[in-house]
């Protein structure tokens, strides 16, 4: 069983093709169906089978699957650190953020460390905690900004609490009727107020779905679906409010925020990580998000 082997195995596993996985991996399509038959033929066992939809993962394929997975990480990981010891300062960091994070903090934090280290790539994957959470476990993420409490508990990953970010009902700046909402309301307002919702796996959505069952209704909601962007975009058209992270709302002169009372809503932004040794350009973009993001304790 060859590492290149287990490269090709991964990729075809990932695209359920041949010819799309020779492309990933950058060889003919026969050079890797030819690999993938002896990686079969040494283990003694078909790791694929052709399906009338599509090439689908034996028994044995998913069996080898999340093993082939962590030794590409590993030689990964064993090859930067090489690397860095070595004296080689072009890196790589693979960072996850929710959508709301990647539009309030990160540009200037993005291009503060760029400056520092402009021969550190920086790679930047937006998603929802949980799906950051299992990104990181499974190694394809080195650092993540996202939303704590956790939604299980990962004795393999560590979190630092950064900020609290408050929360605010979005509202078209426009609106300045008679029967405009105040500057302040009670989340019980929601009630009668048409919603903006995100789709499911958004840590917003389900943070007002709770707040509005707490206290004693159930939303109406005239969109829902959405990403971040088409969120805001909704509520600037007059569709609906949205409970958003206040800094979102900043240079969007089409959106006034809305304070929440009773109970005032907000939400914990952590750093996270792999309890196992950061490397050494995840560690610098690491100290340089606790620095830049950190509120004091």
């Amino acid at each position: 069983m060859q590492f290149q082997q287990l490269s090709y195995f991964v990729a075809v596993a990932r695209t359920r093709n041949f010819t799309r996985a020779a492309e990933l991996v950058g060889v003919a399509q026969p050079s890797l169906s030819k690999q993938v038959r002896v990686l079969e033929n040494s283990l003694g066992t078909p790791l694929f089978v052709r399906q009338p939809g599509g090439i689908e993962l034996t028994s044995a394929g998913e069996a080898l699957l999340p093993h082939a997975e962590r030794i590409l990480i590993d030689v990964e990981s064993a090859q930067r650190a090489v690397h860095e010891v070595a004296g080689l300062r072009r890196g790589r960091v693979r960072l996850g953020a929710t959508p709301s994070i990647c539009d309030g903090l990160l540009p200037e934090v993005l291009t503060r460390f760029h400056e520092t280290h402009p021969l550190i790539e920086l790679e930047v994957h937006e998603g929802g905690s949980r799906v950051l959470t299992h990104e990181l476990a499974q190694g394809r993420l080195d650092l993540a900004l996202l939303i704590t409490p956790l939604s299980e508990t990962r004795p393999d990953i560590e979190t630092v609490p950064l900020r609290r970010d408050r929360l605010v009902l979005a509202a078209p700046s426009d609106d300045t009727a008679d029967d405009a909402l105040p500057s302040t309301v009670d989340v019980a307002a929601l009630r009668d107020l048409p919603l903006v919702m995100f789709r499911t796996g958004y840590d917003l959505r389900e943070t007002t779905l709770t707040a509005c069952a707490q206290a004693g209704f159930s939303p109406h909601i005239s969109v829902e679906g959405g990403e971040m962007l088409s969120v805001l975009r909704f509520v600037e058209s007059g569709l609906g409010y949205a409970v958003v992270p206040e800094m979102v709302l900043a240079n969007r002169p089409g959106l006034r925020p809305v304070a929440l009372r009773n109970p005032s809503l907000s939400r914990q932004i952590a750093l996270a990580h792999r309890r196992d040794t950061l490397q050494l350009a995840a560690l610098a973009f690491h100290d340089e998000l606790l620095l830049s993001l950190q509120q004091p304790g």
